[in-house]
């Protein structure tokens, strides 16, 4: 890398005005539903929009919880935004706060 193109980029990451870096869109939440908890098997069923970090279309589905501890404050109707994540081929709620 030349002395000026290096200088350059120690400019742009340095100077207070520069833009922060966006979130990448896999750190995107999902609006839903819950229809169903089964805590005694870690599965949560939430009737869902699109969940773009997947390329899945709204549709009805089960999950299992990464930490079944996810699903303990929840209950059938509450209505939520979500992470999920494909883990070891299983979908996967990996985070659930309440909708606002």
């Amino acid at each position: 890398m030349n002395r000026y193109a290096f200088l350059a980029l120690c400019a742009t990451l340095l100077l207070p005005g520069a833009p922060a870096i966006a979130a990448p869109e896999a750190a995107a939440l999902t609006e839903g539903v819950i229809r169903k908890l089964d805590r005694a098997s870690g599965t949560i069923t939430i009737k869902h929009g699109e969940i773009a970090n997947l390329n899945m279309g709204a549709m009805t589905m089960s999950f299992k919880a990464k930490n079944p501890a996810l699903l303990k404050k929840w209950r059938e109707g509450d209505k939520i935004r979500f992470r999920a994540e494909e883990a070891k081929g299983e979908l996967t709620v990996v985070s659930i706060e309440a909708a606002k």
